[in-house]
């Protein structure tokens, strides 16, 4: 394997660059690398988009304009570890707008790409070995659709 590593390809449907701009509007540390157009060996347009490189917080995407034959579910989803509620706040709001609020942290953004907006202090709560707390914040988290990192130490607390 190369030095490369990994790199997550999405599949839209003629917005993989409206997409890369956005993810790159909402990400602090992200970068906008190459622009690949269609050339008259196709496919599509000459002079269209076929593939934006970007960076989100060190990960490596393209977004490909494919078309319209694949779509995006849940089976494949976006962990956002977060510090505090100020960056669930954050990123539940830049990522749902135009999506969809889905349950327990999950949501769609407006291009069907799911997301799970996470403190990471609830990892720790759901995974304590006292397994009464631990059942009290799954609780929690298994009744909200954005995660409220106040609610969720209260049930793990037992309040």
């Amino acid at each position: 394997m190369t030095t490369e590593g990994f790199t997550t390809c999405l599949w839209f449907d003629g917005q993989a660059e409206e997409a890369a701009n956005h993810y790159l509007s909402i990400f602090k540390d992200s970068e906008l690398g190459r622009i690949i157009r269609t050339t008259e060996a196709g496919p599509g347009p000459v002079g269209s988009v076929l593939t934006v490189d970007f960076k989100l917080n060190g990960q490596k995407f393209v977004a490909l304009n494919g078309g319209p034959m694949f779509t995006f579910n849940e089976a494949v989803s976006f962990q956002i570890h977060c510090d505090d509620q100020a960056e669930v706040d954050y990123y539940w709001s830049k990522l749902s707008e135009g999506g969809q609020e889905v349950a327990c942290g999950w949501l769609k953004d407006r291009y069907g790409v799911a997301w799970q907006v996470t403190p990471s202090v609830l990892l720790d709560m759901i995974s304590d070995p006292d397994q009464e707390k631990a059942a009290r914040a799954t609780r929690a988290m298994l009744g909200m659709v954005k995660l409220d990192i106040a609610a969720l130490r209260k049930a793990y607390a037992g309040e």
